[in-house]
């Protein structure tokens, strides 16, 4: 019976790690057809959200029956409801990836405002950050979970780099003002993308160690031990 439920672990834990590389992909041809103002591949990105809807509907089956068969204690139980937070937090992550690829088709109406280096920078980071916690979540390493924590930081300061200079360029020429707008979005949109996944180390950290430490706050699972 043990070694039954030790395989449906690990069978929940690939699809959870087949879901952060899907929304890891997701993510950079979204940019990708920003960047090269590809419309084909921007209309790719947002079939392809249907994919990932399935995917975390399928996780949450998976973690809702494992629940109600095993009455998994402790780090399992720990382990399972948080697979269930990181995997709506990755499907948000894919929301946004093809609200990115649906924006970037909008601005195919308007001429280029500018070369685009930091709103792609921003998204670099979000994918580091993506690769980062599946690597945590694999080693169980939470040292590592915190450190995609402080890279949230990082990415939020990019933000509002990227806002003033789109901002400056708005001001500059009326004409650039829609075109604006829907470059501020997108790079607040990869902003969210970084919050996600800050939440997404935080369960980690939660999963691993049995400490919350959300909203700034620390508390132990005193129930649920080690």
């Amino acid at each position: 019976m043990e070694r039954h439920f030790d395989e449906e672990l690990k069978a929940l834990k690939k699809n959870i790690l087949n879901m952060a590389s899907m929304v890891d992909e997701l993510t950079g041809r979204a940019i990708k057809a920003l960047k090269e103002r590809d419309e084909a591949l921007a209309e790719e990105v947002e079939k392809a959200d249907e994919v990932v809807d399935l995917l975390e509907i399928e996780i949450d089956k998976q973690c809702l029956d494992l629940m109600a068969r095993r009455q998994p204690l402790a780090i399992d139980l720990r382990f399972i409801t948080s697979v269930m937070k990181i995997n709506n937090d990755l499907e948000r992550i894919g929301d946004l990836a093809t609200t990115i690829a649906h924006k970037s088709r909008i601005l195919l109406k308007y001429p280029p405002l500018k070369p685009l280096i930091d709103i792609p920078r921003m998204a670099d980071m979000v994918r580091e950050m993506i690769k980062e916690s599946v690597n945590a979540l694999v080693e169980r390493d939470s040292v590592k979970a915190m450190k995609i924590i402080e890279m949230d930081n990082e990415v939020d300061s990019l933000y509002v780099q990227v806002f003033r200079e789109i901002l400056t360029y708005m001001m500059e020429n009326n004409e650039n003002i829609k075109s604006g707008i829907e470059l501020i979005l997108i790079a607040k949109y990869i902003e969210r993308m970084a919050d996600h996944v800050t939440n997404i180390a935080e369960d980690i950290v939660y999963m691993i160690e049995g400490k919350t430490i959300k909203h700034g706050f620390e508390t132990i699972d005193r129930a649920g031990g080690a």
